[in-house]
Parts: C-alpha cells; sequence; structure tokens
C-alpha cells in the first residue's frame, strides 16, 4: 500500500507543478495571446467544435455529469471501505487534489487561458476613456431610437428562431466581419441548447460556453428577442473571448452589423438593459425620468423580461450568482459579476461620433 500511496504523491506533485506553471503564464498577456490564444488554442477549439457538432445534445452537460457521478461514486466507495479499516485516508485526499488539480488544468488549457489574454478592446481599437454624465444620457437616448425604428419595422412577438437558426445568421454575422476584422473569424458551429432549460432559468442563466466540449449553450425558454444577441455572446466565448464584458463587446458588434435587423433589435435591447442599469445607480433622478418616456413597445418587452424572470428566478440564482462572481474573480475579473457593466465605457467610445 506504501507503493500506491507513493505514485499517488508523485502524480500530486506533476499536476501541482504543471498548475502552477500554467497559472505563471496567465501573468504574461503577450505571450498567452501569441502562442495559446492565436496558436494552440485556435487549433483545439476547432476539434472541439467539431467533434460536438456531431451530436444533436449538449455533450457538454453529459460531461459534467459523468463527472459528478464519478466524483459521488469515488466518494461512496471510500466511505464503505473505512468501515472496515480507517486507513488510507490521506492516499484519499491526494486522489481528491489530484482530480481537481485535473480538472483545473483541462480548464486552463481547454479555454480558461483565454482570461489573461490582452484587452479585446485594444485589438479592435475602441478606447476606454470616462465618459460624462451627458455621453451616458445620449447614449440611451440614441438606442431608445434605435430600438423604437426598428420596433416600426418587425414583429417583436415573431422572432421564432430555432437554434439552428439561431446559430447559422449569428456564424454568418460573424464571418462577415471577418471580412474586415480576422479576429471574428468562426469555424464549425456548436450551438446547442441547454439541456434544462427549467433548471437554467431558476439559476438566472441566459447561456453559457462548456470548455470541455466547445459548445455555446443557450436558453432557449428566454424571450425571443433576447436570444439573438444570447447566441451572439456565447459564441464571443467559442472564439475566444473569455471576459464577460468583453464577449458583451464582441458579440453586440456581431449582431448589430448582421443582416438580420430582429437580430440588431437584440443586440440594441440587450445594451439598453445595461445603459439603464448604469444611469439608475449613477442617476436615479434621470432614470426615473427616462423610463417613464420609453416608447410602449420597449416597454412592453422590458416588462416581459422582467416577467420572465419573476416567474422562474427563485433563491438559487442568489447563491448561482455569488459562485459566479467568486469564479470571475479567480479569473481576472475583479469586479465579478460587475464586470458585466463595464461595456457601457466601451459603447460610449464605439458610438462617440453618433452622440
Amino acid at each position: 500500500m506504501k507503493s500506491t500511496t507513493i505514485k499517488v504523491f508523485l502524480n500530486t506533485a506533476i499536476l501541482s507543478i504543471i498548475s502552477i506553471f500554467i497559472f505563471a503564464v496567465g501573468f504574461f498577456p503577450k505571450v498567452v495571446e501569441n502562442y495559446y490564444s492565436q496558436g494552440i488554442y485556435r487549433v483545439t477549439s476547432l476539434v472541439q467544435r467539431y467533434i460536438s457538432s456531431i451530436f444533436p445534445f449538449a455533450i457538454g452537460d453529459f460531461l459534467y455529469a459523468l463527472l459528478i457521478f464519478y466524483a459521488i461514486r469515488s466518494v461512496i466507495i471510500f466511505i464503505s471501505k473505512q468501515r472496515k479499516t480507517k486507513k488510507h485516508y490521506f492516499s484519499f485526499c491526494l486522489k481528491c487534489l489530484n482530480f481537481v488539480l485535473i480538472i483545473y488544468i483541462s480548464f486552463k488549457l481547454l479555454w480558461g487561458l483565454n482570461y489573461s489574454r490582452p484587452r479585446i478592446n485594444e485589438q479592435l481599437q475602441i478606447s476606454d476613456q470616462p465618459y460624462s454624465k451627458d455621453q451616458l444620457l445620449k447614449l440611451n437616448t440614441f438606442f431608445l431610437q434605435k430600438l423604437d425604428s426598428l420596433g416600426k419595422t418587425i414583429n417583436t412577438n415573431a422572432f421564432n428562431f430555432t437554434t439552428k437558426e439561431l446559430e447559422e445568421i449569428s456564424a454568418t454575422a460573424y464571418n462577415q466581419l471577418a471580412a474586415k476584422q480576422h479576429f471574428f473569424r468562426y469555424k464549425y458551429m456548436a450551438v446547442k441548447p441547454v439541456t434544462s432549460s427549467w433548471l437554467v432559468s431558476k439559476t438566472g442563466i441566459e447561456g453559457y460556453y462548456n470548455p470541455f466540449s466547445g459548445e455555446a449553450n443557450i436558453n432557449q425558454r428566454l424571450p425571443n428577442f433576447v436570444l439573438p444577441f444570447v447566441t451572439c455572446h456565447e459564441i464571443a466565448h467559442q472564439i475566444g473571448v473569455a471576459k464577460e464584458d468583453e464577449a458583451n463587446l464582441v458579440g453586440y458588434l456581431t449582431a448589430i452589423h448582421s443582416a438580420s435587423r430582429q437580430f440588431q433589435y437584440s443586440a440594441y435591447y440587450n445594451m439598453l438593459r445595461y445603459v439603464l442599469f448604469e444611469i439608475r445607480m449613477k442617476y436615479p433622478e434621470d432614470y426615473n425620468i427616462i423610463i417613464e418616456k420609453i416608447p410602449k413597445n420597449i416597454l412592453d418587452n422590458l416588462k416581459k423580461e422582467r416577467e420572465f424572470w419573476a416567474k422562474y428566478n427563485g433563491a438559487m440564482s442568489v447563491y448561482m450568482g455569488k459562485t459566479f462572481d467568486k469564479i470571475l474573480k479567480l479569473n481576472n475579473q475583479r469586479k465579478g459579476i460587475k464586470s458585466y457593466q463595464d461595456i457601457v465605457l466601451w459603447l460610449v467610445n464605439y458610438h462617440e461620433r453618433e452622440l
């Protein structure tokens, strides 16, 4: 048994060294960008999406289930054996540590190192200059005008895109932008509906990227006018944009340049939410005035979305939100969930001329 423990200990030492090395690489953004994001990840992500696209269901969710089953089974087997003997606790603890280290290494190599790449707004040449109150209020007016104009030409109650249609329209929009900026190139589509939209809705999630399968998973239970932007956002994760605020930026730019007016509407609508939230936090008096002047068709959609989350979003979402906040902070997003609001800064600078 001692030899077995020694082998487990050696595995722990090797995995620890690899983990420390990967962690250290994260402190060198240019190295990550040149050798990982533009090199290793481009190859591995293509392979992941190619394999995942073969299956009609979210295989990433299946992999998660297997990992959970394996972990629970291992604990149960260990506990049942300890009824006869009290030995091998140290060896079991090392095996648990090895399991965690393997998950960490896999996550980082398959996608997680993208958190350490240089800021995406710099690659897209979008400034991050601070904005004034006047600019923020003008951005709000800009979005309201865009939505009001688009709302008169489309029926926001008849989006009704299938997952396949969302995938294809998004991919077309990405590759159209790729003609001008190679960064947007998207090959081998793998957009899937989540396995349990009810559970995901209860946890307050619109969509998520699975780093172990390369799939972009979207919550099809969401209001239809939200889904196009959510799809573009999750695809941004697939092409190596890890941080949430940056995925919002890339998803937004892609959707507003789409030939689909529904996609344009979805992008402006989702960004309006962030802008309104920003105004509410910083300038509540102006917010109260703005809310009263929002066109009815836009206000109706805001109400529909609020009613949706009121129906599904229970106490569980609070705990999930806190967990996700910790995960973001552990991956170079110091603001945690609040990093979603950084998109407002870039929107003001991107639309500076129009404001």
